[in-house]
């Protein structure tokens, strides 16, 4: 899998397309951004996160979406499950993004 480019627009798509979906918000500005591109790229080519579209989108660019996540800097995550936002916050570590993919991956709760 690789990671796709997207809007405001592309994301409200995907999130009802595809089951688990993590997103990177990038700012130009942001040297840590830069520093995960290649940590980012390279997880979503790992057989264990198959099951979740990697995708990435300009903060600036999408304001409707930042504003969504309460987005407080860069780089910033959101991970999404059927449609509905899990978790979200400012990951500057090639391990914290692995972290968030694992805790996506885990079971859906069956609360209703």
């Amino acid at each position: 899998m690789t990671v796709t480019e997207i809007n405001d627009e592309k994301l409200r798509q995907l999130i009802f397309e595809k089951e688990r979906v993590i997103v990177k918000f990038t700012d130009p500005a942001c040297p840590v951004c830069k520093q995960l591109s290649p940590s980012f790229r390279k997880l979503s080519t790992e057989p264990r996160y198959t099951n979740i579209t990697f995708a990435r989108m300009s903060a600036s660019e999408n304001p409707v979406s930042s504003q969504e996540v309460k987005q407080t800097g860069t780089p910033f995550f959101a991970s999404y499950l059927k449609g509905t936002i899990q978790e979200c916050g400012i990951v500057d570590t090639e391990e914290g993004i692995r972290a968030m993919l694992t805790r996506l991956l885990q079971p859906a709760s069956q609360e209703t």
